[in-house]
């Protein structure tokens, strides 16, 4: 007699062993929730901690997908540190307790604010030069801009890495044409290699459909692993791509290691604007140099006149640099083809190395390496 689809799915997870406890995950319940359709879809919950290896939830799918009668699998990655649903409820304070307060009553001065406190960074000297390039809010290009100037620095004779840090949106592996699980060799993962720069990026471990629903501990510990446990071989920059806004993943790069600069990306229009002041007084607060701003989709030049057209108004990025104090480092147009460039793997650097945007933004990589004291490519 044939067992039962659960039977099988557990049998084919017992085996698995987190690697921190020695223990089978389905023994200890880390993995849970087994639901099952009548045609063969499973989908399950994986609890981690920020301790536990990431890579756990590919070898989960793997298994289940090897399971006789299984047509699909949906492993759901939950921070194992929340509550469960039934603690959400808090009983209410004994008698003569005192009641917290959240806010200031009309008339109390608020408390002033607290600088974040940053634990003393690890130096990874083989990594070179850290650059965290960031920006206040979505859509703005920052993936874009990062992935280009990458490239630009690799053609200039650089050794250079791009970690994926945008953990809830990881956007590298397609702009770079690569998407592949990642080799291991001698406990270190081996990153892959696009364009001439090594890249590592969450999106090489996970389904594309699937959603980090993760803290700030787990979030932490992914930005660490990939810092200590990618085999980066020696180079001379190592481009960060941060989520949008100053949240978990910009605070534990700056606490897991010395980031040499930030560079901030925004567009013309005020909202863009304000939102990347935030994220530069964000670095500047936690002792990070902002090297300089760079306004994307700047401009469109008419393909009839080659007038420049402000489409999304002007002088944004200018206004900024001026109020934080630094450079503004480029221009950006906005040029169709970099667009489709993000989308089919090939960077304008790479596709359309004579266009004005690649010119705009291999200018903007020429002035990195001064900005952090590098010098000349050996």
């Amino acid at each position: 007699m044939t067992e039962p689809l659960q039977a099988r799915l557990a049998e084919a997870l017992a085996p698995i062993a987190n690697p921190r406890t020695g223990a089978s995950l389905y023994q200890t319940q880390q993995v849970r929730d087994i639901a099952t359709t009548t045609d063969g879809k499973v989908r399950v919950t994986l609890l981690l901690s920020a301790q536990d290896d990431p890579t756990l939830a590919r070898q989960v799918r793997q298994a289940l997908e090897k399971v006789a009668g299984v047509t699909d699998v949906r492993v759901d990655v939950k921070d194992a540190t929340a509550p469960a649903a039934g603690d959400l409820y808090k009983p209410p304070a004994a008698a003569g307790a005192p009641k917290s307060r959240a806010l200031p009553v009309m008339g109390e001065a608020a408390p002033a604010p607290r600088a974040p406190s940053v634990p003393a960074p690890v130096t990874y000297p083989q990594l070179g030069k850290i650059i965290a390039v960031s920006s206040g809010k979505g859509g703005v290009g920052k993936s874009t801009v990062t992935t280009n100037l990458a490239i630009a620095l690799a053609k200039m004779g650089y050794h250079v890495g791009l970690l994926d840090a945008d953990i809830y949106g990881p956007n590298i592996p397609r702009m770079m044409g690569v998407d592949e699980a990642p080799p291991v060799k001698d406990d270190k993962i081996q990153p892959l290699v696009a364009h001439g720069v090594k890249l590592i990026s969450l999106g090489f471990l996970i389904e594309r459909d699937q959603p980090a629903i993760w803290r700030g501990p787990i979030v932490m510990k992914i930005i660490t692993q990939f810092l200590r446990d990618v085999n980066w071989g020696r180079l001379d920059f190592l481009l960060v791509d941060m989520p949008p806004g100053t949240g978990d993943a910009q605070l534990s790069l700056v606490q897991a290691t010395t980031v040499a600069g930030a560079v901030i990306v925004t567009t013309p229009q005020e909202v863009a604007v304000g939102d990347a002041l935030r994220g530069a007084k964000m670095f500047q607060r936690v002792g990070v140099p902002v090297l300089g701003v760079v306004e994307n989709m700047s401009y469109f030049e008419s393909p009839e006149t080659g007038k420049p057209m402000a489409i999304f108004g002007t002088g944004g990025g200018k206004r900024l640099a001026d109020e934080i104090n630094v450079p503004l480092l480029g221009e950006i147009p906005l040029y169709p083809p970099v667009l489709e460039g993000a989308d089919n793997g090939s960077p304008i650097v790479v596709s359309g190395p004579e266009s004005s945007a690649a010119k705009k933004l291999t200018a903007v990589a020429a002035l990195l390496p001064a900005a952090v004291g590098v010098g000349a490519p050996a």
